[in-house]
């Protein structure tokens, strides 16, 4: 798992999906992540090919890989890649999407 992201960008990008997304990550880990039945996630790491949460799943934590739609190379880029996770998500759950994030 490649990552051309500095510990801090993770940090930050961890931080602002927890702190501001934390109900977008669960989506996208009951949708995408293939745990319909999770009831919390929380977002533990991103690197170039995906980004990863921790999820409870059946009173239990698991890891969920959810992959980019392309290889990242920039950290601009996992801004429209979450976005795109996002809608895909709601779009398979059959949830409205909010507007832009």
């Amino acid at each position: 798992m490649s990552s051309p992201f500095t510990p801090d960008a993770v940090e930050a990008i961890k931080r602002h999906m927890n702190d501001d997304h934390a109900d977008d990550a669960l989506l996208i880990v009951k949708a995408l992540g293939g745990r319909p039945e999770a009831t919390a996630a929380r977002t533990t790491g991103v690197d170039a090919e995906a980004i990863t949460f921790t999820a409870v799943s059946g009173g239990q934590e698991v890891t969920v890989r959810v992959p980019w739609g392309t290889t990242l190379t920039e950290r601009a880029q996992v801004r429209r890649e979450v976005v795109r996770l996002y809608r895909e998500a709601c779009a398979a759950l059959g949830v409205p999407a909010r507007g832009e994030h």
